[in-house]
């Protein structure tokens, strides 16, 4: 089902039995909660039976209320204001030990990724930033520190790398006025998604420029402007976007791009650790006092 699940619901209300209808009232004015419900919940809740929930989803068209739960979610994802967040996550949490339940989701955010991934789309991914005339990066808000993180490695290894760290439109499109054909755009963005990394993402699709999306879902508005779309799941723990999964795929791209650029890594290292050495970039280990 494409269509928005809330547009569903009140077109066909007057359908439904009384107790559907105490559903559909629920999930109306209260989507944020009622996406994080098990069908169970989602039925004390408003006094029905976990079957007639269940009846509710098929309804309406889903083959099952884990599908109906499914689209609620990715509907809200892009809605939620900082404080709902706040409100769903402390919901969710409960009872439960914090430290025990945002580990373990992000645990499972990287299995899903892992199963998710599609590894065609991760190849030709790297391949076209090892042979790419230019390589840009965008990713602003709480995407900037997987940017950077990107950025920084791929400095080392490359001498054709641009950050856009513009804070307005215009200085988003003069980062990208040369871009063009050959080039390489890698647009970093996860719910609440940012516009200017779409904007940025749909200037260089235009200009001819390969576009790789490193972002949640195809759903995504970057992954609509992308040629590769490189998935990666991530949650909210509370106002918090939890990147784990996201951070540990640009791990795995930086090291099949290093692997495909072997040849010169050895040397641009080699070459850096006399920098660092000389310079005292880094702190030597101290010799353990007797």
């Amino acid at each position: 089902m494409n269509r928005d699940i809330l547009a569903v619901i009140q077109e066909n209300m007057n359908t439904f039995s009384k107790g559907q209808k105490r559903i559909a009232n629920y999930i109306l004015e209260s989507y944020d909660k009622a996406a994080f419900m098990t069908a169970s919940r989602l039925g004390k809740r408003v006094n029905v039976s976990e079957s007639t929930v269940v009846r509710f989803a098929a309804e309406l068209g889903y083959d099952g209320y884990p599908s109906m739960q499914k689209s609620l979610q990715k509907m809200i994802r892009n809605r939620l204001t900082s404080v709902q967040r706040i409100e769903v996550a402390n919901d969710r949490i409960g009872d439960q030990n914090v430290l025990d339940m945002v580990l373990q989701s992000d645990i499972e955010k990287i299995r899903l990724t892992l199963e998710d991934i599609d590894r065609d789309s991760f190849d030709k991914a790297t391949d076209a930033i090892v042979a790419a005339r230019r390589i840009y990066i965008i990713g602003v808000r709480s995407s900037a520190a997987i940017a950077t993180f990107l950025g920084f490695y791929f400095n080392l290894l490359f001498d054709n790398v641009a950050m856009i760290t513009a804070n307005t439109p215009s200085e988003v499109f003069e980062s990208l006025l040369r871009v063009g054909e050959g080039d390489v755009v890698i647009g970093i963005s996860f719910p609440r998604y940012s516009s200017r990394a779409v904007q940025a993402m749909n200037f260089a699709r235009d200009r001819g420029a390969t576009t790789i999306a490193i972002t949640d879902s195809d759903a995504s508005p970057l992954a609509v402007s992308s040629k590769y779309t490189l998935k990666a799941r991530s949650d909210m723990a509370s106002f918090v976007d939890s990147l784990v999964a996201p951070l540990s795929l640009v791990n795995a791209l930086l090291v099949e791009v290093s692997r495909k650029k072997n040849e010169d890594l050895s040397k641009t290292f080699q070459t850096l650790e006399q920098i660092w050495e000389e310079y005292g970039v880094y702190q030597k280990a101290q010799d353990d006092q007797v």
